[in-house]
């Protein structure tokens, strides 16, 4: 007799026969909780089971599945390409029994919302912008990372919704744009005024050659495309400093370490202030689009859609 898929389209591979062909559905919901938030504590409240109980059920679906389905880390669980692929063939069924069961959000319960995207964005505009649902009782999970890393998760139904600095390839997820980013060129004012100084002022790529370029990435893609864009130019520098992310630029940068390319929003106090000095105002400043990324099937939880209105309402005055 030949194996079949969980589908029962085709004969089984071997990643195949390792998802759980008649798993109880109380486990799979366990599960996909417990992708979702991220923790087993967070995941117990939302199943209206206790912690302990959570972990016997993730205990006893990775015994069927014959593998683990996340890694135990100090704060909460990771979890594995195995359970990736899990959650992305049963989240949308499960999401769709849940209403028709009447236990979903048409049932005047509401979930929490997942919500993703850059760190820095998050923090400045995101989160500020959020505060009042918070006050009117709308539950977030907030997750941060990268565009394609952040992308495939809601594919796999982690996320509700993902603020991209990039539009998703394909017609499976919707997106919108959100807002238009700028980005400036910045550094310390003593920086600012050395590079002033120099009888090569005018010609301000040749004037910052030997300043220290600080950036996130070794590979600079934010000042790279400045560089093309407003100068019509290759970037020739190379890193003298290379930190995590965007809040350790703006700190090294405020802190006198060199010159970098940020966005106005993450760093417009420091203008305003003094504490930083713009190192050129170009009549068409680069611009990023952010897009709003929703995943199908979620505006099901009317409070995806009062968050998702929210941002775009508030990304007016971005």
């Amino acid at each position: 007799m030949t194996d079949r898929t969980l589908d029962g389209t085709g004969p089984a591979t071997d990643r195949s026969r390792k998802l759980p062909a008649h798993a109880d559905l109380n486990l799979l919901r366990t599960f996909l909780a417990v992708y979702r938030c991220g923790t087993f504590t967070a995941a117990a409240p939302l199943l209206g089971l206790s912690q302990p109980t959570v972990t016997a059920q993730i205990r006893t679906l990775e015994q069927q599945t014959g593998r683990e389905l996340f890694t135990r880390l100090p704060r909460g669980v990771e979890p594995t390409p195995l359970a990736h692929e899990l959650a992305g063939r049963i989240a949308g069924p499960l999401d769709a029994l849940a209403v028709l069961e009447g236990t979903g959000p048409l049932s005047g319960r509401t979930a929490p919302v997942h919500l993703a995207g850059p760190s820095e964005l998050l923090c400045v505009r995101v989160l500020p912008a959020l505060t009042p649902l918070i006050t009117e009782g709308v539950q977030l999970r907030v997750a941060q990372g990268l565009p394609e890393p952040l992308l495939e998760e809601m594919r796999a139904g982690r996320h509700d919704l993902v603020i991209a600095t990039r539009r998703p390839r394909g017609r499976a997820l919707e997106s919108v744009p959100l807002a238009d980013e700028e980005y400036v060129l910045v550094a310390a004012p003593s920086w600012a005024r050395r590079v002033g100084d120099r009888p090569d002022a005018d010609d301000l790529c040749a004037a910052l050659r030997d300043l220290p370029l600080v950036t996130y990435a070794e590979d600079l893609p934010i000042a790279r495309r400045y560089w093309r864009t407003v100068f019509g130019r290759q970037l020739t520098a190379d890193a003298a400093l290379t930190v995590p992310n965007l809040y350790a630029v703006l700190s090294a940068v405020n802190s006198g370490a060199g010159y970098s390319v940020l966005p106005r929003s993450l760093c417009q106090e420091y203008l305003d202030s003094g504490r930083l000095a713009l190192l050129h105002d170009p009549e068409e400043a680069p611009l990023n689009t952010l897009f709003l990324v929703q995943r199908p099937g979620a505006d099901t939880n009317p409070d995806v859609l009062r968050v998702r209105d929210r941002l775009r309402r508030a990304a007016l005055t971005w």
